[in-house]
């Protein structure tokens, strides 16, 4: 009898433990609304990390990053179509902070914004990956600014000398050659010198991406170049992450 009692008594720990762990880790989705899933559950997910929205742990079906963290619910911003998913969806944790991969392959590639290339070439795989939500590095540990950057145009290499390391706004209303003024920057490291660029394409045509593409690999200045594309046709929450990635790659 005591025995029996000992065991009975095992199975009901043994069954507690594994709901507190699935509380802590896995959850269901409540609502879907604009690209951001209302999750309960995931009691021990971290702001930042990385989720799989699906049915299991081995088949995933979306990819998703924890943004705010509520008393009862968590808010996901899902990196995909959110109209496929449904209320009582499972999501589990992945354990990993948003992170995208790094590799020296990269250049000369068009990625997304998770870091996942698109441009029908071979995948790049990398065991080296960065966080996207990453502190920059102080102003005083940080290289001085010490060598000039030319952008080949006169204009502004003359009026608005611009260095290595430093940041530059290029602002202005539409159609008035903000974006030639990068390509023309990203053509003129090839005559002056030998720099790692990182053109970021947010909210543009695919067309426009791809005929920047061909230029680049026309005059032979897209293999010291990184593409990190989020078109007008990509959901929302991808645009959001893009320059993130972008800026991770550089740093």
């Amino acid at each position: 009898m005591k025995k029996q009692v000992k065991n009975r008594n095992i199975k009901n720990i043994l069954s507690g433990i594994k709901f507190y762990d699935e509380a802590l880790n896995t959850g269901k989705i409540i609502s879907v609304k604009d690209g951001v899933a209302r999750v309960a559950g995931l009691s021990g997910v971290l702001s930042g990390e990385m989720v799989n929205l699906g049915t299991s742990k081995i088949s995933v079906y979306m990819l998703g990053m924890v943004l705010s963290l509520e008393n009862n619910t968590v808010s996901i911003v899902v990196f995909g179509n959110d109209t496929e998913l449904k209320q009582g969806t499972l999501v589990h944790r992945t354990f990993a902070i948003m992170n995208i991969p790094l590799s020296i392959k990269l250049f000369g590639r068009v990625i997304d914004a998770l870091g996942n290339t698109i441009d029908g070439g071979e995948k790049v795989n990398s065991i080296l990956n960065r966080k996207v939500d990453t502190k920059a590095i102080g102003i005083i540990p940080r290289q001085s600014v010490r060598e000039p950057m030319q952008t080949g145009i006169k204009a502004i290499d003359s009026i608005t000398p611009i260095g290595c390391g430093q940041r530059e706004l290029i602002i202005g209303d539409r159609q008035t050659g903000k974006t030639t003024i990068a390509i023309d920057t990203i053509l003129s490291q090839k005559k002056f010198g030998y720099l790692y660029c990182i053109y970021v394409a947010i909210g543009q045509k695919k067309s426009t991406v791809a005929q920047i593409v061909t230029f680049l690999k026309k005059v032979g200045s897209i293999n010291n170049t990184i593409i990190v594309s989020a078109t007008s046709s990509e959901p929302a929450t991808l645009q959001f992450l893009a320059p993130y990635s972008g800026c991770t790659l550089g740093e």
